[in-house]
C-alpha cells in the first residue's frame, strides 16, 4: 500500500511539473529563459503540414501570446475603419488552445497612439502580457496596464504615462512578476523610471528614476543569496534592484544603444546583451556584484562580436546561442568562458530575426520576419534539422507547450502539431 501511495504521489508531482511546462505565462516562457524541458513538438511544418488550426487575429501586434489553462491570450491594436479615424482599439483576445476558437475579446482602451508612428517593423501592441495563474495582466505601455480575471472582467487598471521613444521607434518592454510584486521598466527619451506595483491592486510600492534613454529590455527577477533581484539591462548601465525596496544592489556599464534582449540567468551568472551601435555581451557573477562593478572581476567575460540586437538569446546546456544584430547569422558560445563554439554561421533563406530563440528537445527554434522558422540541433557544430515556411512572418516568440507549438504570425495565430 505504501509503495502504491509513493507511486501515486510521484505521478501527481510529475503531472504537476508537466502541466507547468505546458503553459507559457510570460514573454520567455515558464522558465523565464526560452527553454522548455518537456514535450516533443514538431520539427517540420508548412501551410499544408502539421497545422492543427489557424485563427485570424484582427489588427496588428508583435506581443507574444501567453498561455494558461485552456486558453491563449493575445494582445492586438486595431486601427480605425477609415484613414481619418485616428483611434485604435487595444484589445485582449482569449483563444482556445485546442480549437482556435475565440472565446471572448475585451477592448481595454480606445485612443489615438501616443506617438503617431513607429518603426516600420514595430507595432502599437508590441509589449507582451503576463499571468501569475490567478489573473491576466494585459500591457500596452502608454495605453495602460490592465488586470483581468480569466473571463475577461477588468479588476484594475493603471496608467503610467506617455512614452516618448527614440526616433518614434515604438514601445516593447514587458512586465515581470515575483510573488505579489509586478515590475515595469519605463526607459524613454524623457524622465525614465522603474516602478514596482502590488499585483492585486495596481498600487505603487516603489519607484526609482533611471538615467537612461529608450530601451526595450524586459526586467528579469532572480533569487540569489535569499534575496530577489530585479535585473534590467540598458544603454548606460545594467542595474540590479532589490525587489522589496527598489534599492540599487549593483550596476555595470558596457552595453551599447537601443538595448532590447531580455537578460538570461543560470547558476549565479547573468548574461546581458545589446546589438545596435557598440554591440556587447557581458557575463556577470552575482556573488561578486555589489556597487559599481564596471571593469571589475565580477564580469566573467565580455565580447563585442556577433551579439543580438532584438532577439533574446537562449542558453541550452553548455551552449549559448544568439543571432547577430537583426541578421540571420547564428553563433554558439561557451557560457563559462565566452569562447566561440561555432559561428558566425549564416542561416540560408532566412530574413531578419526579431523573435527570441526557443529551446526544446535538444533543438533551437529560430523564426524570422518573413515566415521561416529554422530548427537547429543543440550541438557543438551547426546542424540544421529543418526550415519551415509559412505564408506570414513573425516578430513574436513562438510558444512550446507539450507537443504543440503556437506561433503568432502577422495576421494569424497558428497551432502547429503533428497530424
Amino acid at each position: 500500500m505504501r509503495t502504491l501511495l509513493i507511486l501515486l504521489c510521484t505521478l501527481a508531482l510529475a503531472i504537476s511539473v508537466y502541466a507547468q511546462q505546458a503553459q507559457w505565462p510570460t514573454l520567455r516562457g515558464p522558465n523565464l529563459n526560452g527553454l522548455v524541458h518537456q514535450g516533443n513538438p514538431p520539427v517540420e511544418w508548412s501551410e499544408e503540414k502539421n497545422i492543427r488550426w489557424k485563427t485570424a487575429i484582427p489588427g496588428a501586434g508583435h506581443a507574444s501570446p501567453i498561455l494558461w489553462g485552456d486558453y491563449l491570450y493575445v494582445q492586438t491594436a486595431i486601427a480605425g475603419e477609415t484613414d481619418s479615424d485616428p483611434e485604435y482599439q487595444y484589445k485582449l483576445l482569449a483563444i482556445h488552445r485546442n480549437t482556435g476558437k475565440v472565446a471572448w475579446e475585451k477592448t481595454l482602451r480606445e485612443a489615438p497612439p501616443v506617438e503617431e508612428t513607429h518603426h516600420r517593423t514595430a507595432s502599437f501592441a508590441s509589449n507582451s502580457g503576463i499571468t501569475d495563474g490567478e489573473h491576466l495582466y494585459a500591457y500596452f505601455g502608454s495605453q495602460g496596464l490592465y488586470c483581468l480575471d480569466f473571463e475577461g472582467h477588468l479588476k484594475w487598471e493603471q496608467d503610467l504615462g506617455d512614452m516618448t521613444t527614440r526616433n518614434s521607434f515604438g514601445e516593447g518592454s514587458s512586465p515581470a512578476i515575483q510573488g505579489d510584486i509586478m515590475v515595469v521598466n519605463w526607459d524613454h527619451e524623457k524622465d525614465s523610471f522603474i516602478v514596482a506595483l502590488d499585483k492585486r491592486s495596481g498600487k505603487e510600492l516603489w519607484r526609482q528614476s533611471r538615467n537612461e534613454p529608450s530601451s526595450w529590455s524586459t526586467p528579469l527577477i532572480v533569487e540569489f543569496a535569499s534575496k530577489h533581484q530585479v535585473i534590467v539591462s540598458a544603454s548606460n548601465k545594467t542595474r540590479s534592484y532589490d525587489l522589496t525596496t527598489g534599492a540599487v544592489i549593483w550596476e555595470c556599464a558596457g552595453l551599447g544603444t537601443n538595448v532590447i534582449p531580455t537578460p538570461l540567468y543560470r547558476d549565479g551568472v547573468v548574461y546581458v546583451a545589446s546589438g545596435h551601435r557598440s554591440p556587447a555581451m557581458q557575463a556577470i557573477r552575482l556573488d561578486k556584484a555589489t556597487g559599481d562593478i564596471t571593469g571589475s572581476d565580477a564580469i566573467v567575460w565580455s565580447t563585442d562580436k556577433n551579439t543580438p540586437y532584438v532577439a533574446s538569446p537562449v542558453l541550452y546546456s553548455d551552449r549559448l546561442y544568439m543571432t547577430k544584430g537583426r541578421d540571420a547569422i547564428l553563433s554558439c558560445f561557451a557560457p563559462a568562458t565566452g569562447e566561440a563554439i561555432y559561428g558566425p554561421q549564416r542561416l540560408e533563406d532566412m530574413g531578419m530575426v526579431y523573435a527570441s530563440l526557443v529551446g526544446n528537445k535538444d533543438r533551437i527554434y529560430i523564426s524570422d520576419l518573413d515566415g521561416s522558422t529554422l530548427v537547429v540541433k543543440n550541438s557543438a557544430r551547426f546542424e540544421p534539422l529543418a526550415t519551415n515556411v509559412l505564408d506570414e512572418g513573425t516578430a513574436a516568440s513562438l510558444i512550446v507547450a507539450g507537443d504543440v507549438i503556437y506561433l503568432r504570425g502577422h495576421q494569424h495565430l497558428y497551432c502547429i502539431a503533428a497530424n
